[in-house]
């Protein structure tokens, strides 16, 4: 409780906040409307010495705290004054590794990440990193000239976002199927190639071709396979139902096969009585 009036007393006075150990912090808000800020922690993003990373030294602000509503555009427009930005990730968890970019898509979009989130932003210059970590704000996420949509209007900018042109789409898919059939041609030329070429070690490669391929198994062949499955596994569980019922099975038979031996021992008897029994 006591933390909580003395964050409230140096929002009034217009204190800036404790931030963590190393890090700097900048308020923000979401429009001039909002009183509070909130405040996003960034340092120069630093690796041990020996570690790898994809992100340039010395050119990368590294930054905490990124509320859902802050986009990759959101955060590239308040950073911009600070200097040319060449590019922003974000992330849902700090990572060294830069993740791998998808092609872009204006009618596929990756699922935003729930929560708040970390970026990395790389500037084109070193001096851009300490001047954003000099910055004192608050900066306002949504403006006049840069307004976010929120609410109803977000609902209706994506519900329009949604409705595909079947046109357009159709070009896009043409395309990105073209540049996959092209990749995996490559590859199978690639593999002819070195098809029998030993290694530097003078191991050879073994793979297997077979002289004609497999053809792709259709929906309805598809559909009948698991039927034919689903009818085997039902006939299945209904004979084996209850175990009791199939030791009772079993019982039976063997009953009736001790009938059968004894009928068949009295038949025998009664041809040598009546000599009628002709073994060879």
């Amino acid at each position: 409780m006591a933390a909580r009036k003395r964050k409230r007393a140096a929002r009034e006075a217009g204190e800036s906040l404790p931030s963590p150990p190393g890090y700097s912090a900048i308020p923000i808000k979401f429009s001039e409307k909002q009183q509070a800020s909130h405040y996003l922690y960034v340092r120069e993003h630093r690796v041990r010495e020996g570690t790898k990373s994809a992100w340039p030294q010395q050119r990368t602000l590294f930054v905490l705290n990124v509320p859902p509503y802050c986009t990759e555009e959101c955060l590239s427009r308040l950073l911009s004054p600070c200097g040319s930005i060449q590019s922003v990730e974000l992330q849902e968890k700090p990572d060294l590794a830069e993740s791998p970019k998808e092609p872009t898509s204006k009618f596929f979009h990756p699922k935003p990440v729930p929560g708040f989130q970390v970026a990395h932003v790389v500037f084109r210059k070193p001096g851009a990193v300490s001047a954003a970590l000099a910055l004192r704000g608050p900066l306002l996420v949504s403006t006049e000239s840069h307004p976010v949509k929120t609410g109803v209007q977000k609902w209706i900018s994506e519900y329009a976002d949604s409705v595909l042109d079947p046109e357009a789409l159709r070009v896009e898919v043409d395309t990105f199927m073209e540049a996959y059939d092209k990749k995996i041609a490559e590859e199978e030329a690639k593999a002819k190639e070195e098809e029998g070429v030993p290694d530097e070690e003078g191991w050879v490669k073994v793979t297997r071709r077979g002289r004609r391929s497999v053809l792709p198994r259709t929906e309805a062949a598809s559909l009948r396979v698991l039927e034919r499955e689903k009818r085997k596994r039902a006939r299945k569980e209904l004979l084996n139902f209850y175990a009791w019922q199939h030791r009772e099975s079993k019982m039976e038979h063997l009953a009736q096969l001790r009938r059968k031996f004894e009928e068949d021992k009295q038949r025998i008897e009664l041809m040598r009585a009546q000599r009628k029994f002709r073994p060879y």
